[in-house]
């Protein structure tokens, strides 16, 4: 519960909204990006370390609430000249992250997802600077989502590479 107190406040319409717009509209755009895609992906070569189609909902939801509650934490502070950085980059990697998803399953564009995947992965980086410069603790909830994008990265070269 201290986690989601900021400044000594928890405001739950907040946190609700910071955590529910990643997790919501990762689950709509997974949604909509992989509609009928399916059996294609299926037919693609993997890279042997490619983890079972079932990790991939859990660990997206447990990294958007931790990114939702990282926001939070920073829309929660007063230091309002900070936060004109860091709360588009979060907005921006948001987007990059939602973008993917369409490049990479619906539009088959695997090289270029790759590219734009490079560039979510920097914004991520710069967003965690910001965040940390901010609240160290809103800094340290995107580590694990660097980490799974890193890992991603690798999934969509190898994917790449064994399918071009």
């Amino acid at each position: 519960m201290e986690l989601l107190k900021v400044q000594g406040q928890l405001d739950w319409k907040k946190l609700t909204r910071n955590v529910l717009i990643p997790v919501v509209g990762g689950s709509l755009i997974g949604y909509f990006a992989n509609r009928n895609t399916q059996e294609q992906y299926a037919e693609l070569e993997k890279p042997s370390f490619s983890p079972p189609g079932a990790a991939f909902p859990i660990a997206w939801t447990a990294l958007y609430t931790m990114m939702g509650v990282a926001n939070y934490r920073i829309e929660m502070k007063q230091q309002t000249q900070m936060k004109d950085v860091a709360e588009p980059l979060y907005d921006i990697q948001l987007g990059l992250n939602f973008l993917w998803s369409f490049l990479f399953f619906k539009w088959n564009l695997r090289g270029t997802a790759l590219v734009e995947m490079t560039i979510m992965l920097g914004a991520i980086a710069m967003t965690a600077y910001e965040f940390n410069k901010i609240d160290r603790t809103a800094g340290a909830l995107m580590v694990p989502y660097i980490g799974w994008v890193m890992f991603a990265l690798m999934l969509n070269y190898s994917t790449w590479k064994l399918n071009k």
